[in-house]
């Protein structure tokens, strides 16, 4: 079928080159459109705490999911709170009336005492606000300008919040565009030593026409479902490496033909054949890791990898259709010049394969001590949102905590639980959540902004933010000691919705684990035409990613690094959504390695019965390609954590680390031993599975290991 369609792509390579023209010109008018089209939604249907905050939503107009800000005021020394209570309460009640459709709770309105710092100069008000607009700015800048005009003569205000923490301080970062502009230069630097040439340019050139034609397809998408606006950073950064990685492989296969002699339509041929196969296979991989996400109960993981999945599929379809146009066409007049020569394996990565043949036992040893022990923190991993002192360091909202630290409020206030009400006693709910361990305060506030339709909302502050698996017992606690409690809904809030998050997404983690694993296999066991080979990726992966989360453990939850490279704290946990995402990633773009040098391997071992040869061959035509795909991705990777938000930071670094982690320790090292040290069992496949694989069957054969691998290295011509 490769061959099928690469004739028919030389054959009318204008048609297609024009054709992905179409594609590229419509891409750039619908890349915006696109843009806009994406979704915000975070709802979790059928989970308690979600239900919850969606009646709040429709009945206040405000709250529910999203996080409360703490407006701040700290009156000048000499003055206290209790004291100037008039002014302060008319300096909030000010906000709520200058900006529509808040809630806000403060000392005035309940005077608990809770709400006042220990020198009884500052004082805070909790402001429950609707939810912002997709990227339009929420009403924060309008109440702190309110604030700001009728705040006490001599006193000083702020605004913090979870959400404004997380905004990075008072520092920006560059935009979408820009990320991908900083990755595209890196991954120009490494295709200009990789290939010495002109020819540089045209992998850039398809993760160019890959990536805008993902948003065209994309758009299209967004008329069927809704898709999540994260898929936008994915398909340009994400998009930008796996589409060079997939035009890499194959060019530098077209270069190694046309160095053996063959003609430029025939290196051409050859290169999809071979190569293509592979980029066929890891394609599909990435996208199958992907496509796992749609059988979660989460709207916005299901639309990340319907709209991740497209960027393989899409790239592999750009590579196998224009890349060979361009290739058949200009191709050798724009390899110029040809410092760089294909005919033999690289030197370094054949005298390296031969050293880890010779020393398998001793370099696979090696490798799985190390793996072990960048797996060992991930035993201590906790899930959750990052704690606000690992947020910002600077800005207005940095500061307006600190005040209230400073005096003794507890940073719990960022995520109060809001418990509705219908048809009870609100202050009776409020009383007896307030005698739960781990409570800091609770209240049920009068007024027609808090008692509507026969509801009510009491608010429920814990001592410690709720922001991961082991800081919301206090949540369970509330739950359970108002479960019987008459006239109560539910409960939402930062706390109610990580217990959602947790059970929606890892409560089906073993489904999506086996999905990938099962499909992942079938499809290496037929590339492969193997069954060992496929068993050792999937559990050489797993583990890859095991080390990864671990090492994401050590370096951002307990903050071994963080601090020194980012100037961010420990955060204390890994957002809920990052290690579902990341493996999905990881695993089918680690595996794209995996593919490329096994079935080199495998090309190499048909042709000379030998697995160390094998071996040395197949590591020694692939390993600077492997290397130099994963620096691409990592790059793009370091551009994406050049952002402000820590999220985005761990969800990038996360990436890299595990692109690098994967393209040495991994497949430089631990696969060529692991593959030496199993010699022919490599490459069995009996009867019984090549049937239903629909490939031919593969014999153990009995081989001489070292005379063909000491005649194999120097490369042959």
């Amino acid at each position: 079928m490769l061959d099928s369609l690469t004739t028919f792509v030389l054959r009318h390579r204008r048609l297609v080159a024009c054709a992905w023209l179409i594609a590229l010109v419509l891409g750039v008018i619908g890349t915006q459109k696109a843009i806009n089209r994406l979704a915000f939604d975070f709802s979790l249907p059928g989970q308690p705490g979600h239900e919850t905050a969606v009646t709040i939503m429709k009945t206040y107009g405000n709250g529910g999911e999203q996080v409360p800000y703490v407006a701040v005021v700290t009156l000048p020394p000499g003055q206290r709170v209790q004291q100037q209570q008039s002014a302060v309460g008319a300096a909030f009640g000010a906000v709520q009336k200058g900006v529509p459709g808040l809630r806000v709770v403060d000392f005035p309105s309940t005077q608990d005492r809770s709400f006042i710092t220990r020198d009884g100069r500052s004082t805070y008000a909790l402001i429950f606000a609707p939810t912002p607009r997709g990227f339009a700015p929420g009403p924060a800048a309008a109440i702190e300008g309110v604030l700001a005009k009728s705040r006490p003569a001599g006193s000083t205000s702020g605004l913090t919040s979870l959400d404004l923490l997380g905004n990075g301080g008072d520092s920006g970062g560059p935009g979408v565009l820009v990320e991908t502009l900083l990755g595209g230069l890196g991954a120009l630097a490494v295709l200009a030593f990789v290939f010495a040439s002109f020819l540089a340019l045209v992998p850039l050139a398809i993760a160019a026409v890959s990536i805008l034609s993902t948003f065209l397809v994309l758009l299209g998408l967004t008329y069927l479902t809704d898709i999540s606006f994260v898929v936008q950073f994915l398909v340009s950064l994400i998009g930008l490496g796996v589409a060079i990685d997939y035009s890499l492989i194959i060019v530098s296969r077209w270069r190694e033909e046309r160095a053996h002699g063959r003609g430029n339509d025939e290196a051409v041929r050859v290169a999809v054949r071979t190569a293509g196969k592979a980029v066929v296979f890891s394609g599909v991989t990435v996208a199958v890791g992907l496509a796992a996400l749609i059988v979660l109960p989460v709207p916005f993981l299901r639309s990340m990898g319907l709209g991740g999945m497209l960027i393989p599929l899409v790239s592999t379809a750009v590579s196998l259709t224009l890349l060979p146009a361009i290739l058949g066409g200009i191709g050798p007049r724009v390899d110029w010049p040809r410092i760089r020569k294909e005919g033999a394996a690289a030197r370094g990565w054949s005298a390296w394969a031969r050293l880890v043949v010779r020393r398998r036992w001793v370099a696979a040893g090696g490798a799985l001590v190390l793996l072990g022990a960048l797996v060992a923190p991930v035993f201590g991993i906790s899930i959750g949102l990052a704690r606000s002192n690992s947020l910002a360091q600077s800005g207005s909202a940095y500061d307006a905590l600190h005040v209230l630290e400073r005096g003794g409020v507890t940073s719990g206030i960022l995520t109060p639980i809001e418990v509705l009400v219908h048809g009870g006693d609100a202050a009776a709910v409020a009383a007896r959540a307030a005698a739960v361990p781990g409570v800091r305060a609770a209240y049920a506030p009068d007024g027609p902004v808090w008692r509507r339709g026969g509801n009510a909302v009491a608010v429920v502050v814990p001592r410690a933010e709720t922001v991961a698996g082991g800081s919301v017992g206090v949540v369970k606690r509330v739950r359970a000691a108002l479960a019987s409690t008459p006239g109560v809904v539910g409960e939402a809030g930062a706390g109610p919705l990580q217990i959602d998050y947790l059970k929606a997404v890892y409560g089906n983690f073993p489904l999506v684990l086996l999905l990938i694993v099962v499909v992942t296999f079938l499809l290496l066991a037929r590339a492969f035409r193997s069954l060992l080979l496929p068993l050792k990726a999937v559990l050489l992966n797993l583990m890859s990613l095991a080390a990864t989360f671990g090492a994401l453990t050590f370096f951002w939850q307990h903050g071994h690094g963080s601090q020194a490279l980012f100037g961010i704290a420990a955060t204390g946990a890994i957002t809920f959504w990052l290690p579902i995402v990341i493996f999905a990633f990881l695993f089918g773009l680690s595996m794209d390695y995996e593919v490329f040098i096994l079935s080199r391997m495998r090309e190499e071992y048909d042709a000379t019965g030998s697995t160390d040869a094998a071996v040395i061959e197949g590591l020694g035509r692939t390993g600077r390609l492997v290397t130099s795909a994963a620096l691409i991705l990592f790059l793009a990777f370091i551009s994406l954590a050049s952002g402000p938000q820590t999220d985005i930071k761990v969800f990038a670094t996360g990436l890299g680390f595990g692109i690098l982690l994967d393209a040495t320790v991994v497949r430089a090292l631990l696969v060529p031993a692991l593959v030496s040290l199993f010699g022919r069992w490599n490459w069995w496949l009996p009867t019984w599975a090549a049937k239903p694989l629909r490939v031919a069957p593969s014999a153990a054969i009995p081989e001489q290991r070292r005379p063909q691998a000491d005649r194999v290295g120097a490369g042959r011509d």
